[in-house]
């Protein structure tokens, strides 16, 4: 059963994080990376998903320093104020708190793996080049990805676009980044949008959701 934990961040301050152990035999650890609506129910439905396929899951909030356990509905408000949180936090110190988030499911054995979704994308992708001491990242339609496509990551990373995504043009940034980091796997999902990892009705996409997780479980077993 998951439970809101207290993690300290570089600069101290404690943000929360909603953490799960693994349900089968621990393989490791996962840091998942929230859309810009916060820690709702679809991250945490994600953190018990890889709970269950044998990884310890931690979910930070990394808005607690502009409101505390931030969520928003997936509306036209929700998205608003959600952007304005991404806007206003800096980006080293969202890595800093992955950084965190590491040494946290360091403690308890295995390596430490990283997927994130929609804002959470583009850390997970900034995080590879940044954050030493990952195995591994899966990076799901992040919108800065592109324009820092020549980062060159630390570990293994596969990144997962949609093909009918309105923001993330996705063939561009395969281009991107097969020029910069052709080592670097794309995959393209048709028929799939923005969010298609996301379980609401509008967003989700089942046939595209189950084949990247499968593509993202194998690479973290083999890291």
């Amino acid at each position: 059963m998951g439970e809101t934990i207290k993690i300290a961040g570089a600069d101290g301050f404690e943000f929360s994080a909603y953490h799960e152990p693994a349900f089968t035999p621990h393989k490791g650890g996962v840091i998942v990376l929230q859309e810009i609506f916060g820690i709702d129910r679809h991250v945490r439905a994600d953190v018990e998903r890889w709970a269950k396929m044998g990884y310890e899951a931690l979910a930070p909030s990394l808005f607690d320093r502009r409101e505390w356990a931030f969520t928003a509905d997936h509306d036209t408000e929700g998205l608003q104020a959600g952007l304005t949180h991404a806007r206003g936090t800096p980006l080293e110190q969202a890595l800093g708190d992955i950084g965190a988030c590491r040494d946290f499911l360091n403690k308890h054995g295995g390596k430490v793996h990283v997927v994130g979704y929609c804002y959470g994308g583009s850390l997970a992708w900034l995080a590879a080049a940044k954050v030493e001491g990952l195995a591994a990242a899966s990076s799901y339609y992040g919108s800065m990805v592109q324009a820092n496509a020549g980062l060159k990551p630390l570990c293994p990373v596969i990144v997962h676009l949609g093909r009918t995504d309105p923001g993330i043009p996705a063939d561009d940034v395969a281009a991107a980044l097969a020029a910069a980091n052709p080592e670097v796997p794309v995959y393209i999902y048709e028929g799939a949008g923005h969010g298609f990892n996301n379980e609401s009705p509008e967003r989700y996409n089942a046939e595209a959701a189950d084949l990247a997780r499968h593509r993202t479980l194998e690479l973290f077993d083999k890291a």
